[in-house]
């Protein structure tokens, strides 16, 4: 293969339609808007879940339950997680997103104790599982109380 044999693949490149350019082209006149209404007229058509006056159905449908405003996003680490460390070092936020444990948003961090770990490690979080201290402590680790 050549470079000047290169090609498009089949039906990947597609004129424009070009409406209301007189009757033969298929498109004339209304320009393929049919006749008068909202929709045939210049800037028309309806906003997104219009439905002509008729109750729209995010209206009709129950709305069930409640939804607090002042709920927490919390990012949940388990101790299997944690083995990307290197022994001695200070588990925080800012850690945790450098290594890549962390992505995005959240408002709280929580530790986790699924799996086991063998290195000591200082914890400076504020949430953590009675499982994961227990496990961190016996590994010979340190939790530092944040606030």
């Amino acid at each position: 293969m050549k470079l000047s044999e290169l090609k498009p693949a089949e039906g990947a490149r597609k004129s424009r339609k070009r409406v209301g350019r007189g009757e033969s082209s298929g498109l004339g006149k209304t320009a393929g808007k049919g006749a008068k209404g909202q929709n045939a007229r210049s800037g028309g058509g309806v906003r997104p879940g219009f439905e002509g006056g008729q109750m729209p159905i995010h209206r009709r449908l129950p709305k069930r339950g409640f939804v607090s405003i002042f709920k927490k996003k919390y990012a949940t680490v388990n101790l299997t997680d944690l083995l990307k460390f290197e022994a001695g070092s200070v588990v925080d936020e800012i850690s945790l997103r450098n290594v890549g444990i962390i992505k995005g948003q959240f408002d709280e961090i929580k530790i986790l104790g699924k799996g086991d770990i063998a290195i000591p490690l200082i914890i400076r979080l504020k949430h953590l599982s009675a499982g994961a201290k227990a496990k961190i402590e016996a590994a010979g680790g340190k939790i530092e109380a944040t606030e």
